[in-house]
């Protein structure tokens, strides 16, 4: 008996020691825990303040526009960047607009701007972050972003895109295996470490921008920073993304992209948008019955103008020989009757190639944005000679909006075609640069086919037109890519669409 009781006393002890030492166990953790955190906590805060210390030698670049609508947004954008600074408490950061960049004509097309980014940031920045004004910015998680490249070497850093098949906007470019040459999604935002600015400028001053077309200028920037090779790809970056801000994909994201239509009060009525449809007696048969199994039907003044006045259609003879290429005549004849034989309470006019498809009902909620009282041309934006002076132009085929407002200015001057067979888009856009009216983009015009650009440039957009009917089918094409669904209808939102190869 008295042997079990101490057995029992000594298992007792044993236990008492066993829960005392468990304590002192649960301590220490406690106590490594709390250092532990306490050393991350740390680290993080001096990550977060050496970060901090680094926004002011980022130089933000909003790709704006002069448009009272697109100079707004911007605006809004260069407010929200500035506030988070503020908010972190730090020196605030360089943001500038590019409309507001004086003494460039092609400030759009950025590498103008090279040398006196590199003149006057060369020294004091380390980056040059080019964002568009729909773009959304996480400026701590940037500053992650960036801080991960050596900014002593030479960077071109975007979300990257790439052609599946080549094509005519790249000039059949990289045609064995397009690929393989990425160039950045704008609207994920991109970067030029200050190194690759200062190396682009030298380059510029010795070999001065050529005179030529700009057409893709995502894609015309890195084939130029790339120079065959001898310059930087560019690096792609997954905290750079197009996603919508709402999306459970962003957690990661340090930049986003609002991927909605434009809408900005009731969309204009269809009443107050006067299409009108250039053709020629042979296309006819061929192209015109597209447009009515499509978009005709969404648009309240249409009218068909050709060389040959055709009663079936009806289209209207204008008395302007058909040409088999530029059409300025045509055009020109187009706007003067627009200005003295339609109503002149009707305030836009759309101007189209009879292979053009289009949204009528997207081009009515777009247009809710735009002021018609202003001088407004808008569509899809190209570039003529913008290294050394030149103009920019609304490509035709994608379609050309014009308020009345700008017709009346533009007919008001002395500004006529040189040839009738002058190519009508780069006519007006001469023109209007004359004028100091500038043009007004929206990459939701398309001069090409859907299969022309990359899926990915495509996935975060509603597009308002493409053009061409070579080697698609048109009417399958419209009603993929073009025609409302009544989601869509309802709410303006971006849907998923059964989109094959078009």
């Amino acid at each position: 008996m008295r042997l079990n009781y101490q057995c029992c006393r000594s298992l007792e002890k044993a236990e008492q020691l066993v829960k005392q030492a468990e304590d002192h166990i649960c301590q220490f953790c406690l106590a490594f825990k709390v250092l532990r955190d306490y050393l991350l906590s740390s680290r993080k805060l001096g990550c977060l303040l050496q970060l901090l210390h680094e926004l002011k030698e980022i130089v933000f670049i909003i790709q704006s526009q002069s448009n009272s609508f697109h100079a707004k947004r911007a605006e809004d954008l260069k407010r929200d960047i500035l506030k988070q600074a503020a908010d972190l408490g730090k020196e605030l950061p360089t943001v500038l607009l590019i409309h507001q960049m004086d003494g460039h004509e092609g400030a759009w097309t950025i590498l103008p701007l090279m040398r006196d980014f590199s003149v006057t940031y060369g020294r004091n920045s380390s980056w040059i972050f080019f964002c568009e004004e729909d773009t959304r910015i996480q400026v701590v998680k940037l500053l992650e972003t960036l801080g991960r490249f050596d900014k002593s070497k030479e960077w071109f850093l975007g979300k990257a895109l790439y052609d599946e098949e080549s094509t005519i906007i790249h000039h059949y470019a990289f045609a064995e295996n397009p690929t393989v040459f990425k160039f950045p999604d704008f609207a994920a935002g991109w970067a030029l470490s200050i190194p690759l600015v200062n190396k682009l400028a030298k380059k510029l001053k010795s070999e001065p921008l050529k005179s030529d077309f700009t057409i893709d200028l995502k894609h015309e920037i890195a084939l130029y920073i790339w120079q065959k090779g001898e310059g930087p790809h560019l690096t792609p970056v997954p905290e750079f993304c197009t996603d919508d801000v709402n999306s459970y994909k962003v957690d990661h994201c340090a930049t986003t992209f609002s991927n909605f239509l434009p809408l900005c009060g009731e969309p204009v009525k269809k009443e107050d948008i006067f299409v009108a449809v250039k053709t020629c007696q042979k296309f006819h048969g061929e192209r015109i019955p597209v447009v009515k199994q499509t978009w005709e039907r969404e648009a309240a003044l249409i009218e068909y103008y050709s060389d040959y006045a055709d009663v079936s259609i009806p289209t209207i003879d204008l008395g302007i020989p058909n040409t088999d290429r530029g059409h300025c005549g045509k055009t020109f004849a187009i706007l003067e009757r627009f200005l003295n034989h339609s109503s002149p309470r009707t305030p836009w006019l759309v101007i189209v190639d009879d292979d053009t498809l289009i949204s009528i009902f997207r081009l009515q909620k777009l247009l809710s944005c735009y002021d018609p009282s202003e001088p407004v041309f808008l569509g899809e934006r190209y570039g003529y000679g913008l290294g050394t002076g030149g103009y920019s132009y609304i490509t035709g085929g994608g379609g050309m909006v014009f308020s009345r407002t700008a017709v009346q200015k533009l007919l008001a001057s002395k500004c006529r075609c040189y040839s009738m067979d002058a190519p009508d888009d780069m006519v007006l856009g001469m023109c209007f640069s004359g004028l100091g009216i500038p043009i007004t983009h929206s990459p939701l015009f398309h001069q090409a086919r859907p299969m022309d650009y990359p899926r990915g440039y495509l996935s975060h957009q509603i597009p308002v037109s493409f053009h061409k009917h070579w080697n698609i089918d048109p009417v399958k094409v419209y009603f993929t890519w073009l025609a409302p669904n009544t989601e869509e209808a309802l709410n303006g939102k971006k849907v998923g669409y059964n989109r094959e190869d078009l």
